[in-house]
């Protein structure tokens, strides 16, 4: 039914421990699951090997080093097998309330995205997998969860046909899981927001990983994704998706009053598409802050 991917870090210390409790929640969703470990970090094979996924090596990089995630959802087309892909981060438990959802979504269109918003955890041992751990985790959840802000996105579900043509964006940076909903709402296929039906549970971590341990959204290669995307106009949310999946159902979003002007901004950069002219309207329509990111981002490049 679906092929859940995803582009590990190093297994090692505390990223390692929560991106095995990752992999092995989605190895335990169910039948008609299959799993890619794609890339070459210490560790991945070895990972794939304990959960019952497939590696796929040889992802390229970005001069900078960093896995390029055109050419990893290029080859997890290749090695799907199934006609729903699953990108998700490898820190991201999963639940089996996605299957349904995503089954649902694919039954009635032949052209979708579907996105939603996570809750973020402090997770500082392993599942274990034994008994009702699933119980045991929505347990925690409730007690110490937090819901994050709809600004970024951990998982998108898609037909297999769909997402191609992807500039080559820089895994693990800021500003290409907007892409991905400006990219969908571009091409007119539904965005579904299925934050309310479907549980995701990103595992917290520090951004040692990264240099200067500084986090994803300041680093070089967020402000050059960015530029991949078509600047700011591009930089859509989980609140541009047109479509929802609630307690009502599948259904086009209800139009609020607060929502308006949102909206036709949006449309007005989905009618210009990435370029000069999106980039003047959103300065129009947002001088000061269009004016602060552009002075931020020439004070990072000259430091």
């Amino acid at each position: 039914m679906i092929t859940f991917f995803s582009g590990p870090k190093p297994f090692a210390g505390h990223i390692g421990l929560i991106q095995d409790n990752a992999v092995g929640s989605w190895a335990r969703l169910g039948a008609g699951v299959e799993l890619l470990l794609l890339g070459d970090e210490p560790g991945i094979a070895e990972a794939a090997a304990r959960h019952g996924a497939r590696h796929v090596p040889g992802i390229p990089r970005t001069a900078a080093g960093t896995p390029r995630l055109d050419a990893m959802f290029a080859a997890a087309r290749n090695a799907a097998t199934h006609p729903l892909l699953c990108y998700v981060n490898a820190d991201v438990i999963l639940l089996p309330d996605l299957l349904a959802r995503a089954q649902e979504a694919g039954a009635r269109f032949a052209s979708f995205l579907m996105v939603g918003q996570r809750w973020d955890l402090d997770v500082r041992e392993s599942l274990g997998f034994e008994g009702p751990w699933q119980s045991r985790l929505l347990r925690e959840l409730e007690a110490r969860g937090r819901r994050h802000p709809p600004g970024g996105s951990d998982y998108f579900v898609f037909p297999r046909s769909c997402v191609e043509g992807m500039p080559a964006f820089a895994l693990g940076r800021a500003g290409w899981d907007n892409w991905m909903i400006y990219h969908a709402r571009r091409r007119h296929w539904p965005v579904i927001d299925a934050s309310q039906s479907v549980t995701v549970i990103h595992q917290d971590h520090d951004y040692a990983h990264l240099p200067g341990g500084r986090p994803h959204y300041r680093h070089p290669e967020s402000d050059r994704n960015l530029e991949l995307a078509g600047g700011r106009p591009a930089i859509f949310a989980l609140t541009d998706a047109d479509w929802v999946d609630d307690q009502a159902g599948l259904r086009r979003r209800p139009l609020r009053l607060r929502d308006l002007p949102r909206r036709l901004e949006a449309s007005i950069y989905l009618i210009l598409g990435p370029g000069k002219a999106a980039r003047r309207a959103r300065l129009l329509m947002h001088p000061s802050t269009t004016l602060r990111s552009l002075f931020t981002r020439a004070r990072r490049e000259d430091g």
